[in-house]
Formats: C-alpha cells, sequence, structure tokens
C-alpha cells in the first residue's frame, strides 16, 4: 500500500495530464475550426465593394458560433484569428490595420456576448432537442448579427475611402449573409459536435437520399435553365426536398438538405456571375427557406422524442406494474402463511402416523401386510395433498411474463380454494364455491386470474373479520346470456363499504385498511382490463357486499 506522501503525487500527475489531455484537444478543435475559417471565408469570398467583401454567405461564421456554443465563449479568439487572417491573407483588403483589428475585435466580442445570451440567458441546449432550442439558436444568431452590422458600419466609416453611401449598400449583405451563415450550417455542425445518433445506412435510407438530392438539383437546374434572375420565381421548387426531409428525419434531415440546397444555390450564382444585389435577393429567400425547415425538423424530432419517452414510460409503468402485482401476490399469501402451514402440517402429520402405523404392523411376527398396504397408500395421498397444496403456493408465487393459454374455470377455482380456505377458516370464515356446470374455458393467464379471485376473498376476509364474528364468503362463476363471456363473483356478508369509499374504490393508494397499499384492487383492474373484461363493485350494502368481473371466452383469442 502507498504512503500518502506517495500517492498525491501520483494524483497530482494523473489530474496535469487529463488537464493538458483537455488541453490539448481544445487546442486542436481551435485550430481545425480556425483552418474551416479561412477556407469557408476563401469559398465564399465572391463579392467585394471598396475593399469590403458583400457576398451575403458567411459559412466560416455559423461553423466557428457553432463551436462556441458548445465549447464557451472561450473560442470568440478562434473567430478573432479567423477575422484577421482572412481580412489580410485571403480576401487582401486595403483596410488600415486598426481597422482590420477593430473589425475583428467587433465580430469576436458581439458573438461571444451572442453565445453567453444563447447559454445563459436562453438556456439553449446544444443538442438542439426542442423548438425553443432552435428558436433560440436563431434568436441569438440575429441578435449578434444586427449588433455586428450595425458596430461594423460605425467602424467603416473610419476608413477614409469609405462613406456613409458606401456603408449602406454594404449593411443589407452583411447582414443577410452572417444570419443566413448561422441559421444554415451552425445547427449542422452543432449537430454533428454532439454525436447525435445517426440512423442505420440501409438501402431504403440511400435511395431515399438519392431522392432528396435529385429533388434538389432538379429545383437548382430549373433555376438555372431560367437564369439567376428570372429563376426567382421558381425558388420555391427548393422547399419539396428540404421539407420532405425534415417530415421524414426531423432536425437532422432539415439541416442536411438545408446544406445542400444552400451550396447547390451558391454554385449556380456563381456559375451565372449573379451580381451581389441577385444574390442577395436569393439568400433572403434562402433565409425563408431555412427557417421554415428549421422548424418544421424542429417540431418533428421533438414529437418523435415525445413518443418515444412515451413509449419508455409505458415500458417502465407495465414493468412495474408486474412488480407491483408480484408483491401483491406475497402480500396475500403472507397473510396466509401462519394459516397454511397448518393446513399443510395436517396431512403432514397423519401421514406420519400413518407411516408409523405401517412400520408397527410390518414388524410384527403375524404382519398384517394388506392393512399395512392400506396406511402406506393413505400416507402418500396425505402427502400428495400437502405437496398439491406447496405446488399451487410455488405455481401463484412465480414471477415471470403472464403465460396466456386456455384456462379451466373449475381448475382455477379449485386451486384459489385450496389457497384461501386455510386463512378464512383460521378466522371461522367459511367458503362455499357455487359454479354452473359445464362452464367453458377462458383465454388467459391463470396464474394472473387467481390473483384477481384471491385478492377480492382476501378483501371479503378482512371486512368480515374487522367485525369480530363469523361469515360467509360466496364465490360464483357463471357463463352469460350472451355466450362470449365467463362471470365471476364474490359475495360476502360483511359490514359493506360506504358510499365515498365505494366511489373511490378501484383507484390506486386508495386503502380502509391501515397496513393497506390500496394497489389491490388496481392490480385486478389492470389484470382483468388485460385479458378485455370488466371487473365492478356490484353491490356495496352491508351483508350483501358483492364484486363481479368478466373475462372473455377462449373463442375471442383472435379478436
Amino acid at each position: 500500500m502507498k504512503a500518502p506522501d506517495q500517492a498525491r503525487p501520483a494524483a497530482g500527475t494523473a489530474a496535469f495530464s487529463l488537464l493538458s489531455l483537455h488541453s490539448t484537444r481544445q487546442i486542436a478543435a481551435a485550430l481545425a475550426f480556425l483552418a474551416a475559417y479561412v477556407a469557408l471565408e476563401w469559398l465564399s469570398f465572391i463579392h467585394e465593394y471598396k475593399g469590403v467583401p458583400i457576398t451575403p454567405w458567411n459559412p466560416g461564421l455559423g461553423a466557428v458560433f457553432a463551436l462556441m456554443i458548445f465549447g464557451g465563449p472561450v473560442y470568440a479568439v478562434v473567430l478573432f484569428a479567423g477575422v484577421v487572417i482572412s481580412e489580410t491573407l485571403v480576401l487582401k483588403t486595403n483596410l488600415q490595420w486598426p481597422i482590420i483589428l477593430g473589425i475583428a475585435a467587433i465580430i469576436a466580442g458581439v458573438y461571444a456576448g451572442a453565445t453567453i445570451l444563447a447559454r445563459s440567458r436562453f438556456r439553449l441546449d446544444v443538442s438542439l432537442v426542442q423548438l425553443r432550442d432552435v428558436a433560440a439558436l436563431l434568436g441569438a444568431g440575429l441578435i449578434g448579427a444586427l449588433l455586428a452590422t450595425l458596430l461594423l458600419s460605425l467602424m467603416l466609416v473610419l476608413e477614409p475611402d469609405l462613406g456613409w453611401a458606401d456603408v449602406i449598400i454594404a449593411l443589407v449583405p452583411l447582414l443577410v449573409g452572417d444570419t443566413i451563415g448561422i441559421a444554415v450550417v451552425t445547427p449542422l455542425v452543432l449537430r454533428i459536435l454532439h454525436k447525435h445518433p445517426l440512423p442505420t445506412l440501409s438501402r431504403l435510407l440511400a435511395l431515399e437520399i438519392a431522392l432528396y438530392i435529385a429533388l434538389i438539383f432538379g429545383a437548382l437546374w430549373i433555376i438555372a435553365s431560367t437564369g439567376a434572375i428570372s429563376g426567382v420565381k421558381f425558388f420555391y421548387l427548393l422547399f419539396l426536398p428540404v421539407v420532405l426531409a425534415a417530415l421524414r428525419y426531423g432536425l437532422d434531415g432539415a439541416c442536411v438538405a438545408l446544406a445542400l440546397a444552400q451550396l447547390g444555390l451558391v454554385g449556380v450564382l456563381q456559375f451565372f456571375s449573379a451580381d451581389a444585389r441577385t444574390f442577395t435577393e436569393f439568400q433572403i429567400l434562402m433565409l425563408v427557406l431555412t427557417t421554415t425547415g428549421l422548424v418544421v425538423g424542429a417540431v418533428v424530432s421533438e414529437r418523435e422524442r415525445s413518443d418515444e419517452h412515451a413509449r419508455e414510460a409505458e415500458r417502465r409503468f407495465k414493468q412495474k406494474e408486474a412488480e407491483a402485482t408480484h408483491a401483491a401476490r406475497f402480500t396475500l399469501v403472507s397473510g396466509m402463511a401462519s394459516a397454511l402451514a397448518h393446513e399443510i402440517n395436517q396431512p403432514m402429520t397423519a401421514a406420519r402416523a400413518l407411516a408409523r402405523s405401517a412400520q408397527e404392523l410390518i414388524r410384527r411376527p403375524d404382519a398384517d401386510l394388506p392393512r399395512a398396504d392400506t396406511n402406506l397408500t393413505n400416507m402418500i395421498a396425505q402427502v400428495d395433498h400437502a405437496g398439491g397444496i406447496v405446488r399451487r403456493m410455488r405455481d401463484f408465487l412465480r414471477r415471470g411474463h403472464p403465460r396466456v393459454s386456455t384456462v379451466d374455470v373449475p381448475t382455477v377455482l379449485d386451486d384459489v380454494l385450496m389457497l384461501a380456505s386455510a386463512d378464512a377458516t383460521a378466522k371461522g370464515i367459511r367458503l362455499s364455491l357455487k359454479r354452473t356446470s359445464g362452464l367453458p374455458p377462458v383465454f388467459g393467464d391463470r396464474v394472473q386470474l387467481q390473483q384477481v379471485v384471491l385478492n377480492l376473498i382476501r378483501n371479503s376476509v378482512d371486512a368480515i373479520s374487522a367485525t369480530k364474528r363469523d361469515g360467509v364468503i360466496e364465490i360464483r362463476a357463471r357463463q352469460l346470456s350472451t355466450p362470449d363471456r365467463v362471470e365471476f363473483s364474490v359475495l360476502d356478508d360483511g359490514p359493506g363499504i360506504d358510499d365515498e369509499t365505494a366511489q373511490r374504490l378501484f383507484e390506486p393508494l386508495m386503502t380502509s385498511k391501515q397496513e393497506g397499499l390500496g394497489l389491490g384492487l388496481p392490480i385486478c383492474t389492470s389484470i382483468v382490463e388485460a385479458h378485455g373484461g370488466k371487473i365492478w363493485l356490484h353491490s356495496h350494502e352491508p351483508g350483501a357486499t358483492e364484486f363481479r368481473f368478466t373475462i372473455p371466452l377462449e373463442a375471442k383469442r383472435g379478436s
């Protein structure tokens, strides 16, 4: 075992290693996004006006803004460095260095503030799991774009070669470019950074992807064939593949379809050498399409997630219900334990006495073998009787999935009486079974049906014993006049149930017993309804309290 002074340096070394690994990953991510920003700036640099880029398309900003949203505003340094490098090496601007550094500081500072606004004020979840998260992202991006455009316009006025008229010309493209860059690129990059699970690639998925791509490029071909300027009226053809992808695959489908549509649109506009004004008109339409696609995708994803949560909740509910049902079986048996022990002890005592008698008969010189054989036969019968009680108890307590099959009603009732009679007899209560002859089989789980009848009998036993007097419980089974169900009933001559309790009797946690959990009747209801039947309180009058439930016949299996 290491001494404490030896363990501390080892722990410190491990912590330093983890910190170094984390820092290394941060630096690698920063460098990767810096390179991506510069590359995207180079690809999107199409128009300029007096040294100022005015192409309304800024994908690099969208990518780095996603990194800032995901990792925190500390990554604003990447945006600052990216702007400086792009202005000097890619755009080769004629702006003075103080103006370049001021522009970089404004962009980095504004979008760092937008990041803080989205994460802290809007409580944005970076996985974009809800529509409100998408709205928060777009809202924070739009606020950042407006503020950055306003401050940049004030900064550009300081350049001697630029006036207010020049700044106004660049104002709208700058605003649209930042907004569309964030709207298209940021959600897609966030989904990638969050490592959202992708659907399994299959032949059907491959065909669907090919269809969406064909629809997108088909719409772009129609726009291109009519010319970039007149193609504006055909732009809305792009709504079809984007909305279809959003409806089919939620937010992920919308992000990918929008990225393909945007890249294709930029390629078409550049091929036709569209001017900045035409480019801006198309990008405004693209912004409308992007907002629509993201909203539809977010709604679909949120609905799918709600459905998944509902299915998971239902699965857990069924699991808990099964556990509660199993616990209820133990609760039933625990109350009958001492009486059952007495019931088993009787046949075992008789079997012991018969065995000793047979032993004595065999040991005598004039052994009475026929009588000894009779005693041994009776002893075996007593042992079988005790074994039958134990077997039925084991089957009743067995935990597992329902075993649905054709169930013989008389057998179910005989087994129930064997399990319940010991407890009832110990409390001076007589059980009476009345069933019509020729009862048809029902379709269900034998043990669960036993539990329903046992629980109703146990409730009657508790109600009668609470009055400290003897009583009678009558168990009945009959086929209804409509030949598709068997009706069971448990009738007792106990004190009855008051009106208020009777109205809430089947509600969970509703009980009139001091030590009760209020789960017995709700569990019975679940079992009966799962079998396609119905349970109700037929009468709650003193001396005639009766519960009834119905179970479909075996013939209803295929329904």
